[in-house]
């Protein structure tokens, strides 16, 4: 057969992996804020922590996939061991009641699971000529499969179980066996020494030297502590406050994603990267604000306009942010410096949100003594949400007064 004619078998190959890759995430990290509040009882600190869990995955990761996959095994091998160990360990991580036994073995699976990211790009990528038309074609089945997980998750009603979390462990253990039949996709560094630097990015470091792309590090990192606030206790909020379905409801922010990243480029020529990353900032303020002012019933609206601007929230300034480090980093090392600034974001600014947010929670929580003599924990959520759009508009007004121009790149 033909490489024309096996390329649509490929892709409908690729389509599954992406879709089940990002069903994996979303079926149980949407709503493990729930389930470790509301089903184990655990605080705010402690679900914070297990939430960073995934970040110190992500500073992990390029280790393994730079340092080990890209050397010496083939992708689709690496991804199938990944997600079959993966599975086992997130399945035995929905047994456990033990906050920090939980935050361990969370830890366990996420250097499991965030290497994969990288690696399905890496195979997709290597059966594409050319990528930046074939690749979206791909990708959007991965954003499916998130909303599926919520869909799912949310019509099933357990939210606040360790169902979520087996799903998703099933899930990863047929990724890891349908990746044995994915393209072959050989290591691409076989036989090259590969340095720390070379993982880390460091080489970017030099362009700090330009104000502006170290403004943009240094904002990329301190927006990743608010925003972390959102992934780690929106379920648990529209939970508490009685919105219907909530996992299914988040859903909407992932399609507006799509439609966003779609439409992105007519704001991109208009607006420029400064104004298109400012608006990613402010796009985080309004959404705590209208998380912090609405309310379920008359304002429920409220809620429903702050996850839809998810889009706004994660194209205006991420998909932004990328595309500026692109058109700033020599060519030589625009692939390190994509790596850096995600190292920076997903891991280290994730990583001291996720425990930051934790601690806030806490702050604004309350032991209450019912009638009944059962302690109920009341959080105020206004509060809450007034501390990330604080945040967000401190480094909002940062950023737009310290950030001056774009370096051409060289």
């Amino acid at each position: 057969m033909s490489e024309d004619k096996k390329q649509p078998f490929i892709n409908v190959r690729l389509s599954i992996m992406m879709f089940l890759q990002f069903f994996i995430w979303g079926a149980w990290f949407v709503t493990l804020g729930t389930y470790l509040g509301k089903g184990l009882g655990f605080d705010g600190i402690q679900i914070g922590r297990a939430y960073s869990a995934m970040p110190w995955g992500a500073v992990v990761a390029p280790f393994i996939v730079g340092m080990i996959a890209d050397r010496f095994f083939a992708a689709q091998k690496v991804m199938a061991f990944m997600h079959l160990v993966g599975g086992c360990i997130l399945f035995y991580a929905s047994t456990i009641t033990h906050s920090v036994v939980l935050f361990w073995v969370l830890i366990a699976y996420a250097i499991c699971y965030n290497p994969t990211l990288g690696l399905v790009n890496a195979i997709s990528f290597s059966k594409m000529e050319n990528p930046e038309k074939q690749f979206p074609a791909i990708r959007v089945f991965g954003t499916a499969g998130w909303i599926i997980a919520g869909l799912i998750i949310g019509f099933l009603k357990v939210e606040d179980q360790n169902i979520p979390m087996k799903i998703a462990a099933s899930a990863s253990i047929l990724l890891g066996i349908f990746s044995l039949f994915l393209p072959d996709t050989p290591p691409k560094s076989l036989g090259h020494k590969v340095t720390v630097s070379d993982v880390l990015g460091l080489e970017t470091l030099k362009l700090m030297k330009d104000r502006s792309f170290a403004i943009f590090v240094i904002g990329s990192l301190l927006i990743c502590i608010p925003l972390t606030f959102y992934y780690n206790f929106t379920n648990m909020f529209l939970n508490d406050v009685g919105v219907v379905n909530a996992a299914g409801k988040m859903t909407m922010g992932q399609m507006s994603e799509v439609i966003f990243m779609i439409i992105m480029p007519f704001f991109f020529v208009r607006l420029g990267v400064k104004k298109m990353l400012l608006t990613g900032m402010l796009a985080w303020v309004g959404r705590y604000l209208l998380f912090a002012f609405g309310s379920p019933d008359s304002l429920v609206w409220m809620y429903y306009l702050g996850i839809m601007l998810h889009g706004v929230c994660y194209d205006f300034f991420f998909v932004t942010g990328q595309i500026y480090v692109d058109n700033t980093a020599p060519k030589a090392i625009q692939a390190q410096a994509q790596g850096f600034i995600a190292f920076i974001t997903y891991g280290v600014g994730m990583v001291i949100g996720s425990n930051l947010s934790g601690v806030v929670v806490k702050h604004f929580t309350t032991d209450t003594v019912t009638a009944a003599g059962v302690v109920e924990s009341v959080k105020n959520w206004q509060a809450i949400w007034l501390t990330p759009a604080i945040l967000a508009g401190a480094i909002l007004i940062l950023f737009g007064l310290l950030f001056k121009k774009q370096r051409v790149a060289e």
